[in-house]
């Protein structure tokens, strides 16, 4: 397991703000990943409360995100910190970001929910939502887990995942494109589940960079736009797996 833990320093308090600020980011993680999972449960039950409560709750995420970016900036002032330190918080203020849009596309379901639970609709329509909903909900659990750890193998399987969300979103939307087509009456609710599954489709993706950050502070290196290969071959995570 490739992991690195957050260093020690003579400065007690400084070691305290780093734990402090990783144990808030976990915190916001927890809070998105509760509204990810009770938006599902209003999909699966049609529950349009508890879709209401995650299309209005959103603001607690953004709150969180403004808390932790202002701590990120007073680190930044007040230690100046080098190395490993500033790869920490410049991780730490990339992966709050993608959490909070995470959250906005949890909020965006949250409100195509209610449309999709307040009238009668095929449950057809909600077998490829809440396929791709459950799918990047796990990503969203191993990428959170693989932070607290920061664990960049544990990184790396998320990775691993986007292009099973590309071909699983791919089939689901030919799936959905088909129902219009048999029934052009079903068109409207139909592009509310194709919206829906486009959200959950970008959940996706920004776990996967949240997976990214925690290999560039683990590693040392921005593998933004690389890809698997490459970051396989130049890391040998594959080969730590055996």
């Amino acid at each position: 397991m490739a992991s690195r833990q957050t260093p020690h320093h003579i400065s007690q308090q400084f070691d305290n703000e780093l734990n402090d600020l990783r144990s808030n980011v976990l915190a916001m993680g927890g809070l998105v990943e509760d509204h990810l999972e009770k938006v599902l449960d209003a999909l699966a039950n049609s529950d349009s409360e508890l879709a209401e409560y995650v299309a209005t709750n959103d603001y607690r995420v953004n709150a969180l995100q403004v808390e932790i970016d202002e701590e990120c900036t007073g680190i930044l002032l007040r230690r100046q910190p080098a190395a490993g330190d500033l790869r920490l918080v410049l991780a730490v203020s990339k992966t709050i970001t993608d959490l909070e849009r995470i959250g906005d596309e949890v909020e965006k379901v949250g409100r195509l929910a209610l449309e999709l639970t307040t009238v009668e609709s095929p449950k057809a329509y909600y077998v490829g939502i809440l396929a791709m909903g459950n799918h990047v909900k796990r990503m969203l659990h191993d990428v959170l887990d693989a932070f607290a750890r920061m664990d960049s193998q544990a990184a790396f399987q998320v990775a691993k995942q986007d292009p099973e969300i590309d071909a699983q979103n791919n089939a689901i939307m030919r799936q959905l494109i088909t129902y219009m087509m048999e029934d052009p009456r079903s068109i409207s609710q139909v592009l509310n589940a194709v919206l829906a599954v486009r959200a959950f489709e970008r959940v996706g993706d920004h776990a996967d960079n949240i997976g990214e950050y925690i290999i560039y502070f683990v590693e040392g290196k921005d593998v933004r736009h690389t890809s698997l290969e490459e970051m396989d071959k130049e890391f040998k995570f594959s080969a730590k797996e055996k």
